[in-house]
C-alpha cells in the first residue's frame, strides 16, 4: 500500500486519482506530478514500484504545501482577517457565507438548521 504525506492512497484506482485523496493536490497538480515524473496516469496505486512511490514523495515534499502544514496556513488566514474586523473576517466570525451570497432565504450549509421561531404566550390571550 502506497502511503505518502501520511495519507495511505487507495489500492485499486489509477494513480492520477489515488494521489487527490492526499489534501491540497487535485486533479491537475496530480497529472503534473506525473508529468513530471514520466509515470503512466493510469497506472494502479498497486502496480507502482517502491522507487515510484518515493521519487512521488520527494516532489511532493519538496515542491508542495500538503495536508497538516496547507490545513494550517488556510486557518492561520481566515484568523488574520477576523482579527483585522475586515468584512469577510466578520462574516467568518458569525458563520454567514463569505462571498456575497444571498442569506435572507438559503445559505442553510452555512448557518445550520433553522431555529424554530418562539410563540410568546401572553399575545394568544388578548382580544
Amino acid at each position: 500500500m502506497a502511503r505518502i504525506a501520511g495519507v495511505d492512497l487507495p489500492r485499486k484506482k489509477r494513480v492520477e486519482i489515488g494521489l487527490t485523496y492526499i489534501y491540497g493536490i487535485g486533479r491537475s497538480t496530480s497529472n503534473k506530478i506525473l508529468s513530471q515524473l514520466g509515470i503512466d496516469p493510469n497506472t494502479k496505486t498497486d502496480d507502482l514500484s517502491e522507487s515510484e512511490i518515493n521519487r512521488i514523495r520527494q516532489v511532493i515534499d519538496g515542491g508542495y504545501k500538503v495536508e497538516g502544514e496547507l490545513r494550517t496556513e488556510v486557518s492561520m488566514n481566515i484568523k488574520r482577517l477576523m482579527d483585522l474586523g475586515c468584512y469577510r473576517g466578520l462574516r467568518h466570525r458569525r458563520s454567514l457565507p463569505v462571498r456575497g451570497q444571498r442569506t435572507h432565504t438559503n445559505a442553510r450549509t452555512r448557518k445550520g438548521p433553522r431555529r424554530a421561531a418562539v410563540k410568546k404566550k401572553g399575545a394568544a390571550k388578548k382580544k
